[in-house]
């Protein structure tokens, strides 16, 4: 299920074909098995609107989710980018060649930082998470011995924009990492399905049949592959742009 969550344009096909069938199962199957008697079409209507009124409520509700997790993936890229240049602006209180290795480690850094926001591809997320660890292992040595060397509060200060660092990259990680639960998922798909089978069983006229078969399981589906799309971070084309951080590589290179 991972997968194809994680992947808009697919979940968008598979949905479209599960909820046409499930339409075409009412208004196939079920109506010629048994057909809704005209005595009971009210209690069915009201049946009929509250599974659609929840259906709505849901994919409005996961909507939300979704969207609040990427303004939180978009707030986390801009507190790195800032986290990023205020250590480089302090590594000029550290005095000797420590300070030119911890700006060149931290433009290092801030470069793996672009590549893992614009990459697609897992076999270049690993190499660009060895490549992290790496630097933020160095760059963390370095400021330690720097502090060791020289207890002050100047020093201090160094040390714990370093850790702002490096905290800011652990809560994107996990920012990245948080999406809507799979079983959430499979629920709303459940209902959905429902939803449209039921469409279906209630439809009357052939030409509403027509109409009806195509908008609501088209409906319904774009509106999960967009909650789709704007919960996978890597896999849709709404994605979060390194902006703030290539703003700070540009005035960093200068």
């Amino acid at each position: 299920m991972n997968p194809l969550i994680a992947h808009p344009a697919i979940l968008f096909v598979v949905l479209i074909v599960l909820m046409a069938i499930a339409t075409a199962l009412g208004a196939v199957v079920l109506r010629r098995i048994y057909p809704v008697p005209g005595d009971n079409r009210d209690d069915f209507n009201l049946v009929q609107g509250a599974t659609l009124t929840l259906l709505a409520l849901l994919i409005g509700f996961t909507l939300s989710m979704a969207v609040g997790r990427y303004d939180q993936r978009k707030n986390l890229e801009e507190e790195e980018a800032n986290a990023i240049g205020t250590e480089y602006l302090r590594a000029d209180l550290i005095e000797g060649p420590e300070a030119d290795k911890v700006k060149a480690l931290l433009i290092q850094y801030l470069d793996q930082r672009i590549i893992y926001y614009r990459t697609r591809d897992k076999d270049e997320l690993s190499e660009i998470a060895v490549a992290t660890a790496r630097i933020e292992d160095e760059m963390w040595k370095t400021v330690r011995d720097v502090a060791r060397d020289k207890p002050n509060p100047i020093t201090g200060l160094v040390v714990s924009g370093m850790n702002d660092v490096i905290n800011s990259q652990g809560y994107t990680e996990a920012a990245w990492i948080n999406r809507i639960p799979v079983a959430a998922w499979c629920l709303m798909i459940a209902i959905a399905f429902f939803s449209n089978m039921m469409q279906g069983y209630g439809m009357r006229g052939s030409h509403v049949k027509a109409v009806l078969i195509v908008v609501l399981p088209l409906t319904v589906s774009l509106s999960l592959a967009l909650i789709s799309d704007i919960d996978s971070p890597r896999g849709g084309l709404i994605r979060v742009a390194p902006l703030n951080l290539l703003s700070l590589e540009a005035s960093l290179k200068k």
